[in-house]
């Protein structure tokens, strides 16, 4: 234990990586669309805002997708440790290009696919680290752990919002996009000198696993050759029908749809059927992929943050103090201000009801946050019908927002690590912690997707738009938590504890 004394030796170190790659991360996502949208002069893109969210919605999925050969690089070959360092090298290149990228679109392009490919390798191999230190059925420890976790993950994110977020928009986008490498390389920093501390012996080179099938290995690779034969074949088939124009971004986001979902399918189907995998263990993969549509909603819904939300933020909110204007970036740092504050007390709450032994389904706080995500969006009606007869909205509506998908996120994402890298099997621990973050590159690219549409200059679809976003989420929210119990009962035999011979890693 650490001198916190609840969680093990070595969390503070992932907390403190976490935090330096969160600020690069959400530092660089706060000013994102706005420099995109940025005319050329000011050293922007100069983009149309439906291409602009379409780039972001791309680039957000793409970091996360990514997530998937990260985590199989780390299981088969490097182990966590390798991949996380080779990650953050990746990231600090992406950002330092970016930093020179100025009106170069070529550059810029480069850049952003260095920080995708090197997330995808830290994400979820940092990630199963902090499972490592757990045993399996510490459940309440695990949560509590997860959410300290998530709290570095915020203080980056509160970091990088505020610094890189004011920098590129009072100083030059160049100088937000250099304060996003800097922190990256403190992270950096931070976790080569960790590995020779607190996370010795944790992450290394994982240990061969020999499949007793060749037949059932052949057809972990006829799985994927023709299920990526048959995202083709849709792609082509619905640019055919005229349904994807490739020439737009637009068009390119709803392509990389199709390539997400067939991954996914795809990925579930090869460990599922070729993993080698007991009875138990495929059963605990069906919630697994449930859980992996919840989730893929909710980012759907929480992830205009960066793109419907931060163009309503620019364009639709008084955001004079006195003689100061906020910048728009800075509604983004919200989130993660009230992660900070309610961590502790959700953390606090999972430990007392471990001890009080009360078993709250999962099921249950993933719905709870489809729930509750979806009622931030039902705040913004009102503000939404008041923007469409053209006045500026009041900032407590967009902190209203903020607050309540606060709320859910901490029922969901914190949660969702810990489960994942609880019910995983033991050899693909890293590969479902990339699947998990799939479920992230799904939602975000459908946020990009469902922000296409939003004309702030003539915001009158804006209620509508929020109200589809309402009922979208709370409709299958309100279903999880009725299948809850039967669930729970079918695919856990009644309870999340897993056996006691599974218990110890």
């Amino acid at each position: 234990m650490t001198r916190l004394g609840k969680y093990p030796a070595g969390l503070t170190s992932l907390f403190l990586v976490e935090m330096w790659e969160r600020f690069s991360y959400y530092g660089m996502r706060a000013i994102l669309v706005l420099y995109l949208v940025d005319v050329v002069a000011n050293g922007g893109l100069g983009l149309a805002t439906a291409d602009a969210v379409a780039i972001y919605g791309i680039y957000t999925a793409s970091a996360y997708i990514l997530a998937l050969p990260g985590g199989w690089i780390a299981d088969r070959y490097w182990g966590s440790r390798r991949a996380i360092t080779v990650g953050a090298v990746v990231i600090i290149i992406g950002h330092i290009l970016l930093a020179f990228a100025g009106s170069s679109a070529g550059l810029f392009l480069v850049g952003l696919a260095c920080i995708a490919i090197g997330t995808g390798l830290l994400k979820p191999n940092i990630s199963s680290m902090v499972g490592e230190l757990y045993d399996k059925d510490d459940i309440g420890g695990r949560d509590a752990g997860f959410s300290f976790f998530y709290m570095g993950i915020n203080i980056g994110a509160i970091l990088g919002g505020f610094i890189a977020g004011y920098l590129g928009e009072k100083w030059g986008w160049h100088w937000g996009f250099g304060a996003a490498a800097i922190a990256m390389t403190l992270g950096l920093v931070n976790f080569i000198y960790a590995g020779k501390n607190s996370l010795r012996g944790l992450g290394g080179a994982p240990q061969p696993h020999h499949h007793p099938d060749s037949g059932t290995a052949r057809f972990d690779h006829l799985t994927t050759v023709i299920l990526c034969g048959a995202a083709v074949l849709v792609i082509g088939g619905m640019m055919m029908a005229g349904w994807l124009d490739l020439s737009s971004a637009t068009g390119i986001a709803g392509a990389m749809g199709v390539l997400i979902v067939t991954v996914a399918v795809g990925f579930f189907l090869n460990i599922y059927f070729a993993g080698d995998l007991t009875p138990a263990e495929k059963r605990r993969m069906i919630v697994l992929a449930v859980l992996f549509v919840a989730a893929a909603v909710f980012w759907s819904r929480f992830e205009q943050a960066g793109s419907s939300l931060s163009i309503f933020a620019a364009d639709l909110t008084d955001r004079q103090l006195g003689s100061f204007e906020v910048p728009a970036s800075w509604f983004q740092n919200l989130n993660p201000a009230f992660i900070v504050l309610l961590t502790p007390l959700f953390a606090a709450f999972w430990l007392t009801a471990q001890k009080r032994k009360w078993e709250i389904s999962v099921f249950v706080k993933f719905g709870l946050a489809l729930i509750l995500v979806g009622l931030g969006f039902w705040l913004l009606v009102p503000a939404a019908r008041m923007a469409a007869g053209g006045a500026k909205v009041s900032f407590l509506f967009l902190t209203g927002t903020f607050l309540i998908h606060t709320c859910a996120e901490l029922l969901l994402s914190p949660v969702g690590l810990s489960t994942f890298s609880r019910l995983a099997p033991q050899r693909f621990t890293s590969q479902m912690m990339g699947f998990w973050f799939v479920a992230s590159s799904l939602g975000s690219l459908m946020a990009g997707l469902l922000a296409t549409g939003m004309d702030t200059s003539s915001p009158t679809s804006l209620p509508h738009l929020f109200d589809r976003l309402f009922w979208g989420s709370v409709i299958p929210g309100v279903l999880l938590i009725l299948a809850a119990r039967p669930l729970t009962r079918w695919a856990l035999g009644g309870s999340e504890h897993l056996p006691a011979e599974e218990v110890k890693q």
